[in-house]
């Protein structure tokens, strides 16, 4: 098979984009009966897109270590982590299709254009022939498109809109992470009954798509169980002070927050509102409390003593007794000295579950990739039972609700597991309003040819 070559010659251009530099739309070719970046000597080479930088960059740091490990266990080397009790057996840690496993890196800066003139980059330049990572829903949404564009497999990492797999969902596109719809399902029971049906919502929101669904979502769910929406605030990704946006709200009559930040924007928000003594005021009766919709083990070690007690939802956590967790938490801690977090476990599932679909589907043709995994019901990779939607190419799986703990032992059980919500209670049709309704559709799978 010929590897195709990609130059700027290639490349059609309109003066809209001209201006723009990398972050135009790009159309790729190929010769006839090929595919992109079609490996043809002894290795195959994925692109890790990761925040290497901005906002995001500690969540970006923990992704590229579960890479590099994935990597590893591919080709053979460290204990094979998953790769022994993952339920699919097509890979034998030999590689991919018998071809060793070769990485490049990019910084996607938590911004989009910065991510996709970085996949672009590692697409045209490198040979990559995946693309895995990201840290902002925003970075997903565009790298996503860039590669249907480029007619290769996006296996999205951390990314938690609605719309990644919802009215941007691609068919070169694959998310194995949990969503804003997930976590507002699996919150809304325990809130009811731990905080009551009659509470008065303010919501501080990261203003991109992430934050707008997330925020969306949860009052969606909150006022289905009695709660008021008191006022949603936009806020900045690159707001680092938030305490003029903290100062109102306790005059507006708000007895909960609900903070839809991330990363450290999450860190400094908390932080501001317990500076300002949020957690210690009563109002309308009622102990004030503040949600976290959101968590990560990395937000949670950065935001210290402020999260006991704060409420939160997670695709994974280090801590579940499975066999799958329990195997990478053995080879990520050998590894590198400490657990694992979620955006680290979901980049590690998402290659592995890339390099079984080529196994599986014998090729590195993406339209095969992408038919290997539509529908595939798997196990032992961390999470429990789970399932990519044929759809929407989303994985539906139990989701889990946290609390901060009061007592942590360590610098890494400063969450503990409220409840382990089921997949039946999270799930959704794939038509939903949330999600594009009948109008979002996959398209059409893109080689490249």
């Amino acid at each position: 098979m010929t590897k195709l070559t990609i130059s700027r010659r290639g490349l059609i251009k309109t003066g809209a984009f001209v201006s723009a530099g990398l972050a135009m739309p790009t159309i790729f070719t190929s010769r006839a009966n090929a595919f992109t970046n079609a490996p043809t000597g002894s290795t195959v080479t994925l692109g890790f897109n990761v925040p290497q930088t901005g906002p995001y960059a500690d969540e970006g740091a923990d992704e590229l270590l579960a890479q590099k490990l994935a990597v590893e266990h591919l080709n053979g080397e460290g204990d094979g982590g998953c790769l022994n009790t993952f339920t699919s057996k097509a890979l034998k840690g030999n590689g991919i299709l018998g071809k060793k496993v070769q990485f490049v890196t990019g910084d996607t800066q938590t911004k989009s254009d910065a991510a996709r003139a970085s996949a672009r980059s590692m697409i045209e330049k490198d040979g990559a022939i995946m693309i895995n990572g990201g840290s902002s829903s925003g970075v997903a949404v565009a790298v996503q498109g860039l590669c249907q564009e480029a007619g290769v497999i996006f296996m999205a990492g951390l990314t938690h809109s609605n719309d990644t797999t919802g009215k941007d969902r691609k068919a070169n596109g694959f998310r194995h992470f949990f969503n804003a719809y997930m976590s507002a399902a699996a919150l809304a029971p325990i809130l009811a009954k731990e905080l009551g049906t009659d509470r008065n919502a303010y919501h501080l929101t990261a203003d991109y798509t992430w934050g707008w669904t997330q925020q969306e979502s949860m009052q969606a769910a909150t006022e289905a169980m009695g709660w008021k929406t008191v006022n949603n605030v936009l806020t900045p990704l690159a707001t680092t002070d938030f305490s003029s946006y903290i100062a109102p709200v306790i005059n507006a009559g708000a007895d909960v927050l609900v903070l839809n930040h991330y990363g450290g924007n999450m860190v400094n928000s908390l932080t501001n509102a317990v500076q300002f003594g949020l957690l210690d005021k009563m109002v309308n009766g009622k102990d004030f409390k503040i949600i976290v919709p959101l968590y990560s083990e990395l937000m949670a070690a950065g935001a210290g003593e402020n999260i006991k007690g704060v409420l939160g939802s997670m695709n994974y956590n280090w801590q579940l007794e499975n066999e799958g967790s329990k195997a990478f938490v053995k080879s990520f801690g050998e590894k590198y000295g400490r657990p694992p977090s979620n955006s680290a476990q979901t980049c590690y599932a998402q290659v592995l579950l890339y390099a079984d679909a080529c196994e599986r589907a014998g090729t590195f043709n993406p339209c095969g990739v992408a038919e290997a995994l539509e529908g595939f019901e798997f196990d032992g990779l961390g999470n429990g039972k789970t399932l990519y939607r044929k759809e929407d190419h989303q994985c539906f799986k139990d989701v889990l609700v946290v609390r901060g703990a009061q007592n942590p032992t360590t610098a890494y059980d400063t969450l503990e597991i409220v409840e382990v919500t089921p997949v039946d209670q999270v799930t959704y049709p794939a038509n939903h309003p949330m999600f594009g309704g009948d109008e979002a559709t996959l398209g059409t799978c893109n080689a490249g040819a």
